[in-house]
C-alpha cells in the first residue's frame, strides 16, 4: 500500500508520500522524480531517541543516494521547542556549511518538524526542508502545511513563519516503536479531521472496535486514517496557504487546548491531549450557542473517549488563568478570541462570538 498525496499550491507544490517501508529508500525519494535537490549537503535534525532509532539507516539511504550528509541532535519534549534550541541547528548548519541550494531534513516528531522547519525558513533566508514525521501526529498534521515555529515562554508557537517542505514522506511502520501515549494524541488530531472536514473518516474510527492502541488499528484502517488525514489537510492548505481563511478550522480544538498546554508547561499533557480537551470544550460551546445538536456532540466525545484521550481538565487548572491565556492566542483579532466550532460532523465554521461567560461556564463542567 502506497499514497502520494499532492499539496498543489501555486508557488510551493510538494508532495506527501505514504509508504511503507520508505525510511529505508529517503535517499531514493529525494532523489526521484517526486524531488530533485540541486545541492549534495543535507543536515538531519533529529532527537537522541529517534535518531537511535532510526537515524543511522536515514543517512545510510542519504549517503548510498550520494548526499554528503551532518546530523544535529536535540532534546526531546515541547518545553525545548524555543529559540535557544533553534540556535544549536544554526550551529550545526554553520558548521558545516550549509549553503542556499542545502536541504534540512526533520526526522522526528511534531517538536523536531517545527524547530527544523523554522530554521530552514531562516537560515541564509530560507532553504529546503524535508519532514520524514516519526509520530502519529507530527504524520497527520505537523509535518504538512508549512507552518513552523518555537514556543515564547508565555504562550505556544508565538515565534514562526510559514516554510513549506519540499516533500512530507511518511513511513508508517515507524509507528510500531511509538508510545501508547503518543500514537493516542495523533488520533485527537485524526478525530479533529472528522469533526471539521471528513464525516466518512469520523464514522469510520466510530466502527472501529479500538482505537486506544496501534496494535487494534489494522494495517488498511490506519492506512486509510493517513491517507484520509493528510488528504484533508492538503485540501484546506492548497486553498488558503497563510490561514486567512479556511485554513482557520484546523485550529479546532487547540485555541484551548494551547492554553492548558502553556499553563501546564508543557509536562503535564501532550498536544494531542491538549487538543482533546479543547474538541470538547469547543464541541460543548457550540452546543450551548444552538450551533451543534447534543446527539453530534455525544458522539464527538465517545470517540475521544475511545481513542483513550482524556476528556477532563487537568486537577487544579486554574480557569481564569485560561481565559486570561486566550487572550494571548495568536487567533485573537481586535481583542476578540476566534473559535472553530462545529454545525455538523465533517463541517466547521469560525466565529469570535463566544464570550467569556459561556468559556467559563463550559469549563467550570470540566
Amino acid at each position: 500500500m502506497q499514497s502520494v498525496i499532492s499539496v498543489p499550491l501555486p508557488q510551493n507544490a510538494y508532495a506527501i508520500a505514504i509508504a511503507p517501508g520508505s525510511l529505508d529508500h529517503i535517499g531514493s525519494w529525494i532523489t526521484g522524480e517526486t524531488l530533485t535537490l540541486k545541492s549534495h549537503k543535507i543536515l538531519v535534525v533529529s532527537n537522541p531517541m529517534i535518531f537511535k532509532a532510526y537515524g543511522q539507516r536515514a543517512i545510510e539511504s542519504l549517503t548510498q543516494a550520494g548526499f554528503e550528509v551532518a546530523s544535529c541532535i536535540l532534546p526531546a519534549g515541547e518545553r525545548y521547542k524555543t529559540p535557544a534550541t533553534v540556535q544549536k541547528i544554526y550551529d550545526a548548519a554553520l558548521d558545516n556549511r550549509l549553503e542556499r541550494s542545502s536541504t534540512m531534513v526533520a526526522l522526528g516528531g511534531g517538536v523536531i518538524g517545527d524547530m527544523t522547519g523554522f530554521a530552514a525558513s531562516t537560515w541564509l533566508r530560507g532553504i529546503n526542508v524535508v519532514q520524514v514525521p516519526t509520530t502519529l501526529l507530527a504524520m497527520v498534521d505537523a509535518a504538512i502545511g508549512g507552518k513552523t515555529g518555537v514556543n515564547h515562554p508565555r504562550g505556544k508557537n508565538l515565534i514562526g513563519a510559514f516554510h513549506q517542505p519540499r516533500l512530507v514522506l511518511i513511513d508508517p511502520q515507524v509507528l510500531k516503536t511509538l508510545p501508547m501515549r503518543e500514537f493516542r494524541a495523533g488520533l485527537a488530531e485524526v478525530i479533529k479531521y472528522g469533526v471539521i472536514w471528513d464525516a466518512e473518516l469520523f464514522e469510520t474510527m466510530e466502527h472501529a472496535k479500538r482505537l486506544d492502541q496501534l496494535r487494534y488499528v489494522d494495517d488498511q484502517l490506519l492506512q486509510e486514517i493517513l491517507t484520509r488525514s493528510c488528504q484533508a489537510k492538503a485540501h484546506v492548505v492548497s486553498k488558503d496557504e497563510k490561514e486567512s481563511g479556511l485554513r482557520e478550522i484546523l485550529n479546532y480544538g487547540h485555541t484551548i487546548g494551547h492554553a492548558v498546554e502553556s499553563l501546564t508547561g508543557y509536562r503535564v499533557i501532550n498536544h494531542g491531549e491538549g487538543v482533546a480537551i479543547g474538541m470538547v470544550a469547543a464541541g460543548q460551546i457550540a452546543v450551548e450557542m444552538g450551533l451543534w445538536d447534543q446527539e453530534s456532540c455525544d458522539r464527538q466525545f465517545a470517540l475521544i473517549e475511545k481513542a483513550g484521550l482524556p476528556t477532563q481538565l487537568p486537577d487544579g487548572m486554574d480557569i481564569e488563568a485560561i481565559l486570561t491565556a486566550l487572550q494571548r492566542d495568536k487567533k485573537v483579532q481586535s481583542g476578540k478570541v476566534r473559535f472553530v466550532l462545529p454545525t455538523a460532523i465533517g463541517v466547521a465554521i469560525t466565529t469570535d462570538q463566544v464570550t467569556s461567560d459561556m468559556i467559563r461556564n463550559v469549563l467550570q463542567k470540566m
